[in-house]
Formats: structure tokens, sequence, C-alpha cells
């Protein structure tokens, strides 16, 4: 009994450590040498256990041996509980890169590779550039000009064409700016932060259409042709995707192209005769060369033995007969130019195709590959601003605004929501950093730029709507004073485009990154389509030390808290690191035993695979919160955020795990899951209040820690209404606090009155203020008067705006 104990542990330690071929080895070795010991002359019963462990040990440790006995026969049973995958499914998820995602699924992430990771950073001429000509570019755009007009004015568009707007991403020997992802994200979100139809004018050039697609896989001619008109905004991009019966089911389009010999510019080729009918494509409207997805088929056999081809991308001057631009939706009422576009009969050479001949069918991987990179860039640049504009915007409101004689700030019920706004917006732009930072690194990171575009547009509506909760009735009234009401309008329109939140979270995140970040998944599951028996066999055996290794970590971590997670940093990230590797673990666990007590069934359950999806999301999410955390110095006046924010993480992870479990069918598996996941229930509880508290002065109070929470927006001049007067009064109010105070002493005591009329001129004679004082205070006071009034307009204004 003495020897039981301490062989467990041993075990124990070797699974821990990943060791689970030797973790049941070398104890059985132990207790057959002990019990061997023990007897004078072995017995025939104690040769055949030993003989029986040595058939164990030789078919579980000589792989030759283990395919021929056990593992051939595994594959014949486990090959039909595979999913099965279409051609769609299986392009879109060998699209693109795996990265700090990868080390999640192994449930023992390697916090010092990601601390030491750093991106390249902005060079000097993005620097300069984001400072001069994107400041310059919104400067020229006035909003209430927007909504009247319908669209950004013509020396807006003429100057963002000049300056390389429209060529951001494209080559420098094209004549584009050629400038890295994370600069192209920090353009997106300064411009994003002012205006949402400037930034979607900038950021659909820039993201996936024409210009990506020609960079990656255009042929030289059509690069030398087209990326040089593109850059210099000679030709105005869109692409063409969705249609009415093909949203989220890309592969469902009808849109399509038959391979045929007709008449192009007045010559006789062989080409492409296409129709299509698309909707909600920005830039349509007025675009000159559209990029069209359709499937093409070849009923001649023109181009050889297969009649349908797939997916394929062309560029169709909208010029041609048959082409129709023109029409516009109304996206809510923001005004950027999206609409339908359609095609009839619409006759391109062989040579409009994307790549040429050789890329005919190839269009759905080449979209996949590109949008992995631009996923990462575009709508999260447009959520963070959008999250930093409220930010600065409310920070500054919730000390100007005054009520039963105190700033709302000071209200706990403010704060609550002041808390989820400061801390929200704390990790959205530490992820969104990280994210561009590696594709500027050289990732296509599918998987996690599925995740920053969903959750980060989902942390846009929630801390726009908490501003607007603070801000009541002056959040509502519209016009040039209210910073709220135009990211407001435009969340649904983030939610919605590059894959609809619902679809993402429910059925790519986890459905690709199961697959595709896991270590041995892929590889189990070509290897059983193929029939590669060697190969199935090593995945397979590393699958199941693998999750033998993460039933064990998770179980002992989850009892022993932090002693058996080691944090690769002291300080207050110490137990965020630690508590987030023990919630790795349980999270490749819990996936485990949803995948195999599930196997094909698993991609029809979206309830399950969404919770496994939030689980992933946040594990990348505090991830990057404690390398921004780092990266910045690990400021003790940012530890409060950071503590805010990895308190959320954890407690979401925590949730979206104990909801899998107890909603796998099989229950007792659940159940089991749950004493090895959540050994001690569920004890994350997210920040408290004093926690919620700690974050909101902390903002308010600190104008240096405000500048950084905020730096890459946009700051309007200071004597325009909105953001520019708000900074203006929170800067006043902050200079005279102390004057103030003393006011307010005085006031307590009886030697000045409560109203304001006459206030200072008696706190002079009282010699309460100086006169230079008194001026200082009245500034801070009328500002004050000024800021929390909202826009009123005469009758013919407002049907004006209403015509708008």
């Amino acid at each position: 009994m003495t020897v039981i104990l301490p062989l467990l542990l041993f075990a124990l330690a070797l699974l821990f450590m990943g060791r689970a071929f030797w973790a049941w080895c070398v104890p059985l070795a132990y207790v057959l040498w002990n019990w061997q010991r023990g007897m004078e002359e072995p017995s025939v019963f104690f040769w055949v256990v030993t003989g029986i462990a040595v058939v164990f040990v030789v078919i579980a440790g000589f792989p030759p041996v283990r395919r021929m006995l056990v593992t051939k026969h595994l594959l014949k049973l486990m090959k039909p509980m595979f999913p099965a995958m279409s051609k769609t499914e299986r392009t879109a998820l060998e699209a693109g890169t795996v990265w700090w995602d990868a080390d999640l699924f192994t449930g023992r992430p390697d916090w010092k590779k990601l601390l030491a990771f750093q991106g390249p950073g902005l060079s000097a001429r993005e620097q300069a550039f984001l400072d001069n000509e994107v400041d310059h570019l919104c400067r020229l755009v006035d909003g209430g000009q927007v909504d009247e007009e319908g669209d950004l004015s013509a020396e807006a568009w003429e100057y963002l064409k000049a300056k390389g707007f429209m060529g951001i991403i494209i080559p420098e020997e094209y004549g584009g700016l050629g400038f890295s992802a994370e600069a192209n994200s920090a353009i997106v979100t300064k411009v994003s932060s002012h205006n949402v139809t400037l930034a979607v004018t900038v950021m659909v050039p820039n993201s996936l259409g024409p210009a990506e697609l020609l960079a990656h896989y255009g042929t030289e001619a059509q690069k030398d042709h087209y990326l040089p008109r593109l850059a210099k905004g000679l030709e105005v991009p869109a692409f063409a995707l969705t249609e009415p019966g093909a949203g989220s089911d890309a592969g469902a389009m009808t849109s399509s192209g038959v391979v045929c010999h007709g008449t192009y510019k007045g010559k006789e080729t062989l080409g492409v005769r296409l129709n299509w009918n698309k909707r909600y494509i920005t830039l349509a409207p007025v675009s000159t060369l559209l990029g069209l997805a359709f499937k093409l088929k070849d009923p001649e056999h023109l181009l050889g033995d297969e009649t349908n081809l797939g997916i394929t991308c062309a560029l169709v001057e909208t010029s041609l007969p048959g082409v129709r631009v023109g029409d516009r939706h109304d996206p809510l009422g923001v005004k950027f130019l999206n609409g339908p576009t359609y095609g009839e009969d619409v006759f391109v050479p062989l040579d409009a195709i994307i790549g040429g001949k050789a890329m005919a069918g190839q269009g759905w991987r080449m979209l996949m590959d590109c949008l992995s990179a631009g996923r990462s860039i575009s709508l999260p640049g447009l959520a963070a601003a959008g999250a930093m504009s409220t930010t600065r915007a409310v920070s500054a409101y919730s000390l100007l605004r005054e009520q039963f004689g105190m700033p709302i700030s000071k209200f706990e019920g403010i704060e609550e929501p002041l808390a989820r706004i400061f801390g929200n917006t704390y990790w959205m732009d530490g992820a969104r950093r990280l994210t561009a930072a590696s594709v500027a690194a050289g990732q296509k990171p599918s998987v996690l730029s599925a995740i920053v575009k969903a959750y980060m547009t989902e942390g846009m509506r929630d801390v726009v709507n908490d501003g607007m909760d603070i801000q009541g009735g002056a959040g509502i009234s519209r016009g040039p004073r209210n910073v709220l009401a135009a990211p407001y309008q435009g969340i649904p329109i983030g939610i919605t485009v590059e894959g609809a939140n619902i679809l993402t979270r429910t059925m790519i995140i986890f459905g690709q990154g199961a697959i595709r970040c896991h270590p041995h998944a892929f590889t189990e599951m070509e290897a059983a389509r193929t029939g590669d028996l060697k190969a199935f066999d090593s995945a397979l055996f590393k699958h199941v030390g693998l999750v033998m290794t993460n039933m064990t970590r998770s179980i002992l971590m989850g009892l022993t808290g932090t002693l058996l997670a080691p944090s690769p940093r002291p300080g207050p990230v110490a137990k965020h690191f630690s508590r987030m590797t023990r919630l790795a673990a349980g999270f490749e666990f819990t996936a485990e035993l949803a995948m195999g007590s599930l196997g094909g069934k698993l991609k029809r359950k979206e309830m399950i695979t969404g919770r496994l999806a939030d689980a992933l999301a946040w594990l990348y999410l505090g991830s990057a919160t404690l390398k921004r955390f780092q990266d910045e110095g690990a400021r003790p006046s940012d530890a409060p955020l950071m503590s805010w924010a990895m308190e959320t993480a954890e407690q979401n992870i925590q949730d979206a795990l104990s909801g899998v479990l107890d909603n796998l069918p099989n229950r007792m598996l659940g159940r089991f899951g749950r004493l090895v996941v959540l050994p001690l229930g569920r004890t994350l509880r997210g920040p408290s209040d004093r926690r919620c508290s700690e974050v909101a002065r902390a903002v308010i109070s600190d104008a240096d820690l405000r500048t950084r929470m905020t730096r890459g927006i946009y700051l309007p001049p200071r004597d325009e209404p909105g953001l520019g007067a708000l900074d203006r009064g929170y800067d006043l109010l902050r200079a005279t606090a102390t004057l103030r105070g003393k006011i307010k002493a005085a006031q307590r005591a009886g030697e000045l009155p409560r109203s304001r009329d006459g206030l200072l001129e008696l706190a002079v004679e009282k010699g309460i203020l100086t006169e230079e004082e008194r001026g200082q205070v009245q500034d801070a006071f009328d500002a004050q008067l000024d800021l929390i009034q909202v826009d009123a307009f005469d009758a013919a204004t407002y049907l004006a705006r209403c015509s708008a």
C-alpha cells in the first residue's frame, strides 16, 4: 500500500508532462519487479501476467506491430465516423494558416513564444502617412455633408485617390503604397473613428477584392494593366460575391459563366458568357471594375474534359454591354455606397479570369485564402475605433455631466457600464494589434481572423450600447454634438458583413479550428480518407496521449489552482497566465469529449460548437490582453483594465465549457467531463463591484491612461462640436478640479450659495478665488454647460435632414 501512492503520483506526473506511454509502462514494470522480488521462485501466473504486459508494451510501443495488430482494424472502424466534407468545405478548411490558435489547441500554450513575438511595426513612412495624409483626409470629411449628399464630397474623393488610399495594399512597383497589414489596420482604425462612410470607402479597395486577388493570383499582364490604375483610383473596384440565394452558403450561388466563342470589343475570341444577380456589393454603384465570383461551366469542353469547373473569379469592366450598376441599397441610413449589380449575357475573354485560364475553377480557394488575412484587418479596425471613440467621448461626458450635485461618473450605476466600456476597449485594441501584427509577419490566420471579426464587432455593439445608456437623451439626439449616433447606427453592418456573426460563431470558428488547429485531427482525417495506415497510426496514438495528458493536467490544475501552472511573468498577470493554462487544457479535453462522442454529428450541434467557439475565442482574446499589458510595460495604472478584461475572459471560458458539458447528449460523459474540467465547480466569478469601480475611476481620473486607451483614433479640432469639444471640456474640468473643490468646500461651510448665479464673483470678493482663477473656473463652467446641450433644428433645416 505504501508503494501505490508514490506510483500513482509518479504516473500522474508523467501524464502531466505529456509522457502518456511511460506513465503506465514504468509503473507497470515496477509493480512486476516488486512482485517478483517478493517471491522465492516466480509462479506460472506471474509469467502469464508478465507475458501479457510485455505483449501490451510491444503493441503500444512498437508502431509496426501496433499497425498490424491494432491500427488497421481501428482505421476501418473509425473511417465512417469522420465527418464528410464537400469540396467547398475542404477548400475553406485548408485556407490560410494556423498560429497561436494551434498552441491553444494543444492545451499547453507556450506563453514565452507569444510574449517574444513582435510584428514589424510601422515604418517611418507609414507613421508619417498616418499622422499627415490620414488626418487631412479626416478633416475633409464632414459627417453632416455626407448624410445630406449621400456620399463623400468630390474633394474627399479626389484626395483619397491622389494620395493612394485606394492602393494601400498594392505593391509600390505598381504605383501603390505597399503598406503593411499593421499600417492598413491603423489607417482603417483612424478613419473609422471619424466617419463610417469614409471607413468603408477606404477599407473595401484594400480588403478582399480585385487588388488583393490580382496581387496574389493575377497574371503579369493583368497586374501590369490593372494594379497601377487601381492604385491611382482610375478604376474603382467592387467585389461581387453575395446574391439572393447565396449569402452564408456561397457554394449555392447561381451566377454563371459558360465557356464559348464571342465578340469582345470588336474581336472574335474564346471567352465566358456571364449572367449574374448580386446584392449588398459595396462600391458597386460607382465601380468601374467588378471582381465577379461565378460558377464556370464548359459544356462544349473547349478548355478540357471537365464540364463543371467550379467557382471562378473574373474582372469585368462595368462599361461592357449587359452590365448594370448604379442602384443603391440603404444600409440603415449609413451613406456608404452599397448596392446590387446585374449582368445579362456579358461576354469577357478568357484572360479576364483572375490568373488566366489556369485559375479557372480556383475562385473559392482564392477567396478563402485572401479572406483569412483580410478579415483580420477591416472590421476589427472598425470595431476597435468604435470602442475607442466611445471610451474617449463617454469618459469626458460622464465627468462633465452632473446630477444631484456630482459628476455622474461617481455613481455606481454609471461605474458599472463605464467599466464594461473601458475594459472591453482594452482587450479589443489588444486583439486588433496582435492579429494585424501576425498578418504583417506573414500569417494568414483563418480561425483567428474569424474570431476577431465576430467577437470584436460584438464587443463594439456592447460598448456603444453602454455608451448610449450613459448619455441618455444626448445619445439619441442626432447632430454635430452627438458622437455615438453614427457608430450606433452602423453596428448591425459590422455584425453582418464578412460572415454573419451567428454563422461565424456556430459553424466557422470551431468547425474549422477543431480540424485545422488541432495537433492531430486533420492528419487523422486525411490519413483515413487516403488509407495511409502509417500516418493514421502515428496521429491516432499521439492524439490518445494528448487526451490523457490534458485530462490529467485539467483536473490537477483545477484542484491546485495556480500551483501546477507557473507563470512566465510575475506581478498581477501571474495568476491570469496560470488560469489561462488551466483553461486551455480544459478546453482541449472538453473539445475531445464533444468530438469523440458526437463524431460527424457535431457539425449540426451548433449550440455546442458555438460554446466551444466562445471558449477558443476568449482564450485568444485573453492571450492578446496579457500580451498587450506586457508589451506596454506592465504599468500599474493599466493593471485594473487588464484584470477586468482577464476576469471577464476567464469567466466566459469557464461558462462556455460548463455549457458544453451540461448539454452533451451522453450525460454520463458530461458529468465525467465536469469532474475533470471543473472539479471544484464554477469558481471564476468575473469582475467584482470593487474592480468595476476601480476601472471606471482609473480612466476618468488619469488623463495619460485615457490618452493611451484611445491612441490611434482621429481627434478633431477642439473648437468643433462633438469629440473635440468634449476633449476641451474634459481638460478644463481637470485643470480646475482644485479650484472647484475650494468652491464646494465653501458651499458646504455656508460661505457661498449653491446657485451659480454670481457665485464666482462672490468667491473672488471673499478671497476664495483670485480674479485669474475665477476666469479659469468660468471657462470650465461655460464648457460644462455647453457640452450637456443637444442639437436642435428649425423646421426647414429638420425637413432637409429628413430628406437626406
